[in-house]
């Protein structure tokens, strides 16, 4: 690992010294940057003459995208023309890449030979450096060439198809749960690649973060559970196989709660809260095994219970009775809860809201800056890494 970049620029965090070089765009792959630099790396963004796409993406809000002010936090720009291959632009990546500890990638395998940025071309400049590759199938295999993002590895690896009721058909989540989750899954691939370089000795490293492997994850417990013979699992709407009651039930005053209280003991507690405490009704539903049986009739007793009390009842009645319960949030909730302005859960960049860096590690609360104008950072970059 580098000395810090800058004292300027050099905030106290966990990364601090870290040198990232992200040379992506679009979202899962510039978000395990990112998650980086929101650490305390330094994160130098290589963007094309034109800028990056993401600045003229989705929602806009002061004439800037949200997109990008999201992606884009805690970065520095530099603007390299890599197509010309004659250019001064190519001798100036390369100096960028000797001296970085991290390189994040999610080009085509045409642009990585085009613009030198295979694993052996990296390899070459600098031998100690751990390549971040994102892709949707991974780097090899027989889909390693084929075009994809976040949505399509969720449906690919089986999420779409467990998500929805069961006779409805299947659904793609309103959020962008795959390129998360496999920023999440870049961002363990290049620490664990740093630890094996810096304690282990090992030398630089290729990591190979496909977007589907993260959401194959997510199904860990799905996919271990079938045995191969009956029918395959679909879609259960908010239950789950094999745990009752958890569910999402409507309340009194129209709103919405999530139960999560399958043990036997959180079972036996609800029982006595709705009334069904009887020793008959302990034999029927007290039991794991037992209550699966009759599991459907358990989730419409729970229900019940909750369509004739007010939400706040509710949250209130589980609490005491120490089982899960959350009131089912929307983004107006979230942001008025005490609980997440206590914690300062969120922060704003500028009129943006964007997640607070995580996990939470002491003694660092970094203040995320701005997303930077396009080739803002060049001669700072310059000077600190060459």
């Amino acid at each position: 690992m580098t000395a810090p970049h800058s004292a300027s620029r050099a905030e106290l965090g966990p990364l601090t010294g870290l040198r990232v070089l992200e040379v992506a765009t679009l979202y899962a792959a510039p978000q395990i940057a990112t998650m980086l630099a929101d650490l305390g790396a330094d994160v130098v963004k290589v963007e094309p003459p034109q800028g990056d796409p993401m600045r003229a993406m989705g929602q806009r809000r002061g004439g800037r995208s949200v997109a990008w002010e999201l992606v884009g936090r805690n970065k520095r720009s530099i603007v390299l023309d890599l197509e010309r291959a004659d250019g001064d632009d190519r001798a100036t990546f390369g100096r960028l890449v000797e001296a970085a500890d991290v390189l994040v990638e999610n080009l085509p395998t045409h642009v990585r030979e085009r613009w030198g940025c295979t694993s052996d071309d990296l390899a070459g400049i600098n031998s100690r450096l751990a390549v971040v590759s994102v892709s949707c199938y991974g780097r090899a295999g027989p889909y390693s060439e084929r075009p994809g993002a976040g949505t399509l590895a969720e449906a690919f690896a089986g999420l779409t198809h467990m998500t929805g009721e069961p006779d409805g058909p299947p659904m793609l989540a309103s959020v962008a749960i795959g390129d998360t989750i496999t920023a999440f899954s870049g961002v363990i691939g290049a620490l664990a690649a740093c630890w094996g370089r810096d304690a282990r000795g090992r030398g630089g490293a290729f990591v190979d973060v496909s977007m589907y492997e993260p959401v194959l994850a997510i199904m860990a417990s799905t996919l271990a559970g079938w045995d191969g013979e009956s029918p395959a699992p679909t879609r259960n709407g908010s239950r789950v196989h094999g745990g009752v009651p958890r569910n999402v039930y409507r309340t009194a005053d129209d709103r919405y709660v999530a139960v999560s209280g399958t043990t036997d003991a959180q079972v036996g507690r609800v029982l006595e809260m709705i009334g069904r405490a009887t020793p008959e009704d302990h034999a029927r539903f007290g039991a794991a095994a037992a209550r699966l049986v009759v599991g459907d009739e358990l989730d419409g007793l729970v229900a019940a219970w909750v369509g004739h009390h007010d939400r706040d009842e509710v949250v209130a009645a589980l609490l005491d009775a120490r089982v899960g319960v959350s009131p089912v949030n929307d983004v107006a909730d979230v942001l008025a809860d005490a609980h997440i302005v206590d914690r300062e859960s969120v922060v704003h960049i500028g009129d943006v809201v964007v997640p607070s860096p995580l996990p939470r590690i002491s003694g660092h609360r970094r203040e995320p800056s701005p997303a930077p104008a396009l080739d803002a950072d060049r001669e700072a970059v310059l000077a600190d890494w060459c």
